[in-house]
């Protein structure tokens, strides 16, 4: 016989935070990050089986899709390595209190837009 016991509180119960907003975001970038890993270096090996293979790549990547690609992907980088700071001073006991975690979220979030315009912009040669 099946006891009536309550249900574990779940995604759709808890209340938001920037903290877990920041958490989530990590995990899923840092599959992301796994996965541009593995097409850069799909990209490169295409150099060995000749430049018409490396080419059909660059045409793709001056695209829209190609660019937005790009810019996603210059994005995820940023905000996991931003998060990985952020998870550096957490290994040595530092930021954990409620003010100073979701200052730091926030750091994360608006640091890695901030750093993905910048590293496009020095990308474009445009400063």
């Amino acid at each position: 016989m099946r006891e009536n016991n309550p249900l574990s509180p779940h995604i759709q119960i808890y209340n938001w935070h920037i903290s877990s907003l920041v958490s989530i975001c990590h995990r899923i970038t840092g599959i992301i990050n796994i996965i541009i890993i593995t097409f850069i270096c799909l990209w490169l090996t295409f150099l060995l089986l000749g430049s018409s293979n490396y080419e059909l790549i660059q045409k793709f990547l001056l695209t829209y899709f190609g660019k937005f690609i790009i810019i996603g992907t210059i994005w995820s980088f940023s905000f996991q390595i931003l998060s990985e700071i952020r998870h550096l001073f957490w290994d040595m006991g530092l930021g954990f209190e409620l003010k100073t975690a979701n200052i730091t979220g926030l750091l994360v979030i608006f640091g890695s837009f901030i750093a993905t315009i910048a590293i496009f912009i020095l990308g474009r040669g445009l400063i």
